[in-house]
């Protein structure tokens, strides 16, 4: 069974791999859009990876958002294991 880190990483995941689709992005443009791995990417995206600041922003740049875009919805209580 896949681990995920939190509510929170499967949340900002999803919001990130729907921007990508939207745009018609794979994975892997991404990746080289971002200087990313795509094994990273695809961690974020199915949420089995929290995605750090810098990465965040590296996102939002390639897919031209806000980076505030993957935190809405966010709520603290997201970030609490096993709650």
């Amino acid at each position: 069974m896949p681990r995920i880190p939190s509510p929170a990483a499967a949340h900002i995941g999803a919001i990130i791999a729907g921007q990508r689709k939207s745009r018609g992005l794979s994975v892997d443009d991404l990746a080289s859009r971002t200087k990313i791995d795509s094994s990273n990417i695809r961690s974020y995206e199915s949420g089995r990876a929290l995605v750090g600041l810098q990465s965040l922003v590296r996102i939002a740049v390639a897919l031209d958002v806000e980076p505030g875009e993957f935190l809405n919805g966010i709520e603290l209580s997201m970030f609490t294991k096993g709650s």
